[in-house]
């Protein structure tokens, strides 16, 4: 399907729900963070309630949602840095472990940001309204 069709929007939607579903996957099911079931992974309980509460508040449009995801990616990273910074994890998840893996979802939730940021822009150049 090109991506005219599907629309930029639905495609954020998507990559971000996959995203988030990757996110409680990893970290509840297999641990990001040290072994399976350990007690950090709930630091990524942060991360979702940072993205829901403010694309809640913006209503779900394209700009909220950009800075919904943004704001993601600042959170997981600040995770990433604190368990490396007091060693969380260890000796199960090393430094690199943890910077490469939370890296991966800092990239994925900047990617889905850049696709809102593009949709936002698309809606005006089509003169609609946002979604």
């Amino acid at each position: 399907m090109e991506l005219k069709k599907f629309g930029w929007y639905s495609a954020a939607i998507s990559l971000t729900v996959l995203t988030l579903f990757l996110l409680v996957w990893f970290s509840l099911g297999v641990g990001i963070i040290g072994a399976d079931g350990d007690i950090a992974n709930l630091l990524y309980a942060a991360v979702l309630v940072v993205t829901v509460v403010v694309a809640v508040r913006g209503r779900f449009q394209s700009k909220a949602m950009m800075w919904a995801l943004i704001s993601a990616a600042l959170v997981q990273a600040l995770i990433a840095l604190l368990a490396v910074y007091t060693g969380l994890g260890l000796p199960h998840s090393g430094p690199a472990e943890l910077i490469l893996l939370n890296g991966f979802f800092v990239l994925l939730y900047l990617g889905a940001a850049m696709m809102f940021r593009r949709a936002g822009q698309q809606h005006k150049e089509q003169g609609q309204t946002e979604p």
